[in-house]
């Protein structure tokens, strides 16, 4: 029986969203022995929209210094292993890992959370990233800056927003470089603290 990825993702989804949270990414690795399924989670946009309500009102909530309330994902130690109970006998039930030992991790994506959708670069706009295009633009395949903007699939990138690091250097004398999504083979936020 092969994995059913697809099929564990729907379900993951579906979990997820009886618990108001979002699956962000869903990956497994591993061998014969040592698999993991990996999830990602954070609150769904009605609660991270009550989280950034209670941060405007001034009420006293435990955030990071400095971070932005959109960067968070406002998951909790509580919501993951809520999530992973039910998932995870769903997961056993279904019987969509074949063999009998797997681990499974679930966790909030982070501060430097990956970005793979077209809907995250809209939602992180203004924000510091970093990223990785499939082909070179300007001799250069790795690039840094602030997200200015994210319209018909291409990003606009302010390299000035941050020191650039090798090619990157060289690679351009202009402050602001236009990368279209569909050569964009990674990127994640860079975390502002």
């Amino acid at each position: 029986m092969a994995l059913q990825i697809e099929e564990i993702r729907a379900m993951a989804v579906r979990v997820a969203a009886s618990h108001h949270l979002e699956l962000v990414e869903l990956e497994f690795q591993g061998g014969v022995k040592f698999r993991t399924l990996r999830v990602f989670l954070e609150k769904d946009a009605e609660e991270r929209a009550k989280l950034a309500a209670l941060v405007e009102n001034g009420e006293e909530i435990d955030l990071p210094r400095g971070v932005p309330v959109e960067m968070l994902s406002g998951v909790t130690h509580e919501d993951c292993a809520n999530f992973a109970r039910d998932f995870g006998t769903m997961l056993d039930v279904e019987d969509l890992i074949p063999g009998a030992e797997y681990t499974l991790e679930v966790s909030s994506p982070g501060l430097e959370r990956k970005l793979s959708k077209a809907e995250d670069f809209t939602r992180f706009q203004g924000s510091l990233i970093k990223l990785q295009t499939f082909t070179a633009i300007n001799n250069n395949r790795q690039w840094q800056g602030r997200l200015t903007a994210f319209a018909d699939d291409i990003l606009t990138l302010d390299l000035a927003a941050i020191k650039q690091k090798g090619n990157a250097k060289k690679a351009t004398t202009e402050q602001v470089v236009t990368i279209p999504l569909a050569n964009v083979e990674k990127a994640n936020l860079i975390a502002e603290i």
